[in-house]
């Protein structure tokens, strides 16, 4: 698996849903385009909230992983 180098990092463990998502979209706003921002998440729905969201916004989801009850998320700014 390749190295992913993020541009900005944000935490939103113990977060439930929409928090994650919504600090992650903020975020995403105030960023250019070709950043790279990387969401740490525990909440286990944001496994199927984030692609849908990124789906919609044009924003690209790079990779999403699980590590133990962390969800990690890449996502190149639009």
């Amino acid at each position: 698996m390749y190295e992913i180098t993020a541009d900005l990092i944000i935490d939103t463990k113990e977060l439930r849903c929409p928090l994650p998502l919504l600090k992650a979209k903020q975020t995403l706003e105030g960023m250019q385009t070709g950043q790279i921002l990387k969401v740490i998440a525990t909440d286990p729905t944001t496994k199927s909230t984030f692609p849908a969201y990124l789906n919609r916004s044009g924003d690209e989801l790079l990779r999403s992983d699980v590590t133990g009850t962390e969800i990690l998320f890449y996502i190149k700014k639009r």
